[in-house]
């Protein structure tokens, strides 16, 4: 798998004395390949002549060191917990972090979910980097070849002095009870009362190190053309947590990425939560429709339906697109002021005209059920809008994928639980649209339940996924791992369906995002002044 791939870097000879470092991705190599994220940090990796790295998949590797200094994973995914305790038993290492000694490598994960709460991996990673790589993964590296061969303690304390790095282990959490909240998180020894999350500032963002046919998205060349999002959907983790939204210079920074990507590949992805949002947009697509460009196959990430043009599904249709995205989240005008979302009907209605005219065949549409305050009349909006746009627009393929609302650390509704109707509602919606030929697309209602269980847990949660990493991952197991610990920690319904009081600790209390929780807090309160039902058609 690794003999296809095509390096837009230069690599590092390493030294004899290196730090011999996995860096793994737990899930298949053409998942783990296709994340930016994980492609920009092996980069960094590979090009320090004092590290030695290796990577690692659930499907292959390459040649592991004998001696390991370091372990870190990319995490992206909430229920890829699995596969990473699978790999950390694969290379040998105690599961638990406690049962470790000073010949174990420190083990470290990275990424948005960790970010947002690592809590329920807690008992499994040493070390947890929380925001942007960019610098904090050098500073890591730094701090580590400091104390490469002290106590395995003095290790974990010199890193917890490095802005933006957590040590698990050098806190200590109590409950009100076994089945209760949390009391309080409290620091042992000189390890900082919070931890905040890195923000990277730099002029420019992240673009593809590697490019390979054995790709999830094959032979696709990425760029990041934001960060962050303006938009501040209450839900939304992408934007709250991610601030403040940075957009890179075109012709300083963007265009050059581009242009040397375009080189080895002529497959473009231009990623980010709100890419039309580039105050410099237009001129990224009056350089993508040179004529040299001729043969680029463009895609793009996710857009906002109120910036879509004729102009760029135009150019999305000349460089090989069959269809956009948009998030819709519902079809309620009240509900999508709850959740913040500035979008209206007459927007999507012009989104499929836009669409349709600039060639394109389909659209994308993503929606939610569950959202805070949501009602029946809620539910029957979204079921006739989807009506109206298909009846409207016979030649545009609609596809409508819909999940349920999961609340996200750092966010205003992190407070709100899971609907325990949500799975209902999904069933609705797919008996009123069968008919209709927009083609539905649900997520699973009961594995939703499960990321929302490691969205909200606290670090009491990784006795249920190790027992679930024992048991096999599947629904049936964590209602089995629930069962044998009952007692022991609170029930699975007051993790995902409860709604929680503002006033209690949370499990992250002590890990800061970018924004406090008192604006967090004010945010919640303004969607509360829209929360009145619509009356039942």
């Amino acid at each position: 798998m690794f003999s296809q791939e095509t390096l837009l870097f230069q690599a590092a000879l390493p030294k004899p004395d290196a730090l011999q470092v996995v860096f793994a991705f737990p899930n298949r190599y053409s998942v783990g390949i296709a994340s930016l994220g994980y492609q920009v940090v092996w980069r960094m990796l590979k090009t320090r002549p004092d590290v030695a790295v290796a990577r690692l998949f659930t499907d292959g590797y390459e040649p592991l060191p004998r001696t390991l200094d370091l372990v870190g994973f990319s995490f992206s995914w909430e229920l890829d917990f699995t596969h990473l305790l699978s790999l950390i038993t694969q290379l040998r290492i105690p599961l638990l972090a406690q049962a470790r000694t000073d010949t174990d490598p420190l083990v470290f994960g990275g990424g948005p979910v960790l970010t947002a709460n690592p809590e329920p991996l807690a008992d499994f990673l040493d070390v947890v980097l929380l925001g942007d790589g960019e610098e904090l993964i050098h500073e890591l590296l730094d701090a580590l070849g400091e104390v490469r061969h002290a106590p395995r303690r003095a290790r974990l304390e010199r890193l917890s002095q490095v802005p933006g790095v957590y040590i698990p282990s050098l806190y200590a959490v109590s409950y009100h009870g076994s089945t209760q909240g949390v009391q309080a998180i409290q620091p042992l020894g000189a390890a900082p009362q919070t931890v905040s999350k890195r923000t990277w500032r730099g002029e420019q963002l992240s673009a593809s190190t590697v490019v390979t046919p054995q790709s999830a998205w094959e032979n696709i060349y990425m760029v990041e053309v934001v960060r962050s999002c303006p938009e501040l959907c209450r839900f939304c983790l992408a934007s709250y947590l991610t601030l403040p939204f940075r957009t890179p210079a075109v012709s300083g920074s963007l265009l050059p990425l581009i242009e040397a990507g375009l080189k080895v590949t002529p497959r473009l992805g231009l990623l980010g939560a709100s890419v039309t949002q580039h105050p410099e947009f237009e001129a990224i697509l009056d350089y993508l429709d040179e004529e040299r460009f001729a043969p680029v196959q463009l895609s793009v990430s996710s857009v906002r339906a109120g910036t879509l043009t004729e102009k760029m599904t135009t150019l999305l249709a000349k460089r090989g697109a069959h269809s956009v995205t948009i998030a819709v989240e519902s079809g309620s005008e009240r509900l999508r002021q709850v959740i913040n979302k500035k979008l209206s009907n007459q927007e999507i209605d012009r989104a499929c005209a836009v669409a349709l005219a600039g060639g394109l065949k389909g659209l994308k549409l993503y929606g939610m059920v569950g959202l805070p305050s949501e009602e029946e009349g809620d539910l029957e909006a979204t079921q006739a809008m989807l009506l109206h746009l298909k009846q409207r627009y016979r030649g545009l393929r609609l596809s409508f994928g819909c999940s349920t609302f999961v609340p996200k650390a750092h966010t205003p509704f992190q407070v709100y639980g899971v609907d325990r109707q949500g799975d209902k509602k999904l069933t609705r919606f797919e008996r009123a649209l069968v008919r209709t030929g927009v083609d539905f697309r649900p997520e699973s209602y009961g594995w939703s339940v499960m990321q929302a269980l490691i969205s909200r847990g606290d670090r009491r949660v990784g006795q249920i996924l190790l027992r679930v990493h024992e048991l096999g991952t599947s629904l049936g197991g964590f209602r089995r791992a629930f069962k044998e610990l009952k007692g022991q920690l609170p029930p699975l319904d007051w993790y995902v369906h409860e709604d929680w009081s503002q006033e209690a600790v949370l499990p992250w209390q002590h890990l800061l995002g970018p924004v406090s929780e008192t604006l967090l807090t004010r945010h919640l309160d303004h969607a509360r002044t829209f929360m009145d039902p619509l009356p039942v058609v």
